[in-house]
């Protein structure tokens, strides 16, 4: 190792992130870039001994392949008209309430969040199927467009989570006790959106307006039918996933795999299981899966420098040196998490400041799962925050043309939603039982 200080890596690795994310180019490339050129700088012909044992170890991670299995499921839901099923049913039910619309799409968001586990599916879902519904009916765009894209963005949260299998291993913390533990918090939040739209749209009613009786006067016979035969699948789907996990009958990566061969067969139930629709489905698995493991993999070598160089005992006692105890340190994280969450894919937040921030975590005596659930439930932010927002981005190129859906409305209509993520991260630090009390419940952790 050269002489340089671990305080000069920090610059240079930190600063190299931040002129990389200027320049435009992939988050990866930028990752690797910066990673190896400063190892090379640091540790000359010994780095490939600095990024061998952390990336072995990432290689070699069974509950990694939960991800492309939680990937599978979600693209064969797509696929399966399982959103068109749900919106039908709960249409009949809310419909007639003040932003009724909007509240069915968070609600369905939040049935497929429980489902899916990417929100590129979710939001493009809601986007065919609800938005149009919505703006038949004289909705608000920016109310219409902000319920989307919040109920969509939960998919990454509530369980079976991609975030949470990629969190799970770099901070050392088990996938499953994270699964149990962002279940309450996703639906805290569900609650929040559902109940501002609700509330809002009371008191002004012309954001969304109800739907009249006529189109809704369907027997009560047929309503339940239709709710039953719209939520039954779900639910059993729900349960061979999470329920397996709870129980303690299969880890993650085994649910992940009845997950995806309980989605294959309810897209046969639905009669919408084809070769083709089959094909599109490995290919998207495979690209997505493929795009989250060069990030992973780039930033794994970043941080495997970052880390030998001591740039993470940098970080770690510049924040615990922050005025205001655990809680000033525990704020500044999450002010941090905030930040990056405009500018940096999840992915690399997650492998780049996880490794950081946990020892701080535990330096400051907090739960491990509530620790990293609440930075999870911090990340419901990045994707509504732009420049980045990708859920705004999914949702813009969702959109048919013909409701002229700008940016901007996008934008305003996102910004309540993010303040209730705020609200949630509040609730869940007053009463931090919501996050701990599942995983403490679990057979088998």
């Amino acid at each position: 190792m050269s002489n340089f200080s671990p305080e000069l890596a920090t610059i240079l690795m930190m600063g190299g992130i931040l002129v990389g994310l200027l320049t435009g180019f992939p988050v990866a490339f930028i990752f690797g870039t910066v990673g190896i050129g400063v190892g090379v700088l640091f540790f000359g012909t010994g780095i490939g001994e600095v990024i061998y044992s952390r990336m072995y170890g990432m290689m070699i991670e069974y509950v990694l392949l939960a991800l492309p299995l939680f990937v599978f499921m979600g693209v064969m839901l797509e696929t399966s008209g399982i959103t068109e099923r749900l919106y039908e049913a709960l249409y009949l039910w809310l419909g007639g309430l003040r932003g009724g619309l909007a509240i069915v799409t968070i609600l369905i968001g939040t049935i497929l969040a429980a489902c899916v586990g990417i929100i590129a599916a979710s939001i493009t879902m809601l986007a065919l199927v609800g938005l149009p519904a919505m703006m038949k009916r004289g909705y608000d765009k920016s109310l219409a467009t902000g319920a989307i894209c919040a109920g969509g963005v939960l998919g990454i949260l509530i369980p079976p989570s991609i975030m949470l299998v990629i969190y799970g291993p770099t901070a050392g913390v088990s996938v499953g006790k994270l699964f149990m533990g962002a279940f309450i918090p996703g639906f805290i939040l569900s609650t929040l959106y559902m109940s501002y739209v609700a509330i809002r749209c009371y008191f002004q009613p012309h954001l969304g307006p109800s739907i009249p009786a006529e189109e809704r006067k369907v027997p009560l016979a047929t309503k339940l039918g239709k709710l039953a035969q719209a939520v039954l699948p779900p639910v059993i789907l729900i349960f061979s996933v999470l329920g397996v996990i709870y129980l303690g009958i299969a880890p993650p990566t085994d649910a992940a795999g009845m997950g995806a061969l309980a989605a294959t067969l309810l897209a046969v139930v639905y009669r919408r299981f084809t070769w083709r629709g089959l094909v599109y489905v490995a290919y998207q698995t495979m690209k997505t899966s493929g795009f989250i493991y060069l990030i992973i993999t780039m930033a794994v070598a970043f941080t495997s420098v970052f880390i030998a160089a001591g740039a993470g005992d940098v970080m770690k006692n510049l924040i615990l040196s922050t005025p205001g105890g655990k809680w000033g340190a525990f704020i500044v994280v999450h002010f941090i998490f905030f930040i990056l969450g405009m500018f940096v894919e999840w992915i690399g937040i997650i492998y780049i400041m996880v490794p950081i921030v946990t020892p701080v975590g535990q330096a400051l005596g907090f739960d491990p799962v509530w620790f990293a659930v609440m930075l999870c439930v911090n990340l419901q932010m990045a994707f509504m925050t732009p420049p980045v927002a990708s859920a705004i981005f999914i949702l813009r190129g969702a959109c048919p043309r013909e409701y002229d859906i700008r940016m901007v409305d996008i934008i305003r209509g996102v910004i309540p939603f993010v303040i209730l993520v705020m609200v949630g991260l509040a609730l869940c630090t007053i009463f931090p039982q919501l996050v701990t009390f599942l995983p403490s419940t679990m057979i088998r952790g």
